[in-house]
């Protein structure tokens, strides 16, 4: 048998509830009027939105400053590679330039489509 000094072990039955408190620290976070966080397991999708680009910019990296302290705060990592930026909009002219959003100081790699929990997402909401 072996010692765990922090985390759960995959399949423990006192696993999910310790998750579920621990994340919700992060989901009860104060975010502004413009965001929305949505977490399951442990997925978790913030949409930011905005008039503008600097707008949204500023607003999204202000939202991902928040999650990323909450991280350091509770000692736990995140894989920033495994995280996507995809802008939707319904606007016909196209984006001049990618969006520069940033989590854990690490630029976000914007795409066109990102399949979140089986649903594929795309910036003209076309997709489902």
């Amino acid at each position: 048998m072996r010692a765990i000094s922090k985390g759960c072990p995959p399949g423990s039955a006192s696993g999910p509830g310790f998750w579920n408190i621990q994340f919700n620290s992060l989901l009860n976070l104060e975010y502004s009027k413009n965001t929305k966080v949505i977490a399951y397991v442990d997925n978790l999708l913030i949409l930011t939105k905005g008039k503008t680009q600097v707008e949204v910019e500023n607003y999204a990296n202000i939202e991902t400053q928040k999650v990323t302290a909450w991280v350091r705060e509770n000692k736990m990592i995140f894989k920033e590679c495994k995280s996507k930026l995809v802008i939707i909009t319904q606007r016909r002219t196209k984006i001049k330039r990618d969006y520069k959003i940033y989590l854990n100081n690490i630029q976000l790699r914007q795409e066109n489509t990102k399949k979140y929990l089986g649903i594929i997402i795309d910036r003209r909401k076309t997709h489902t």
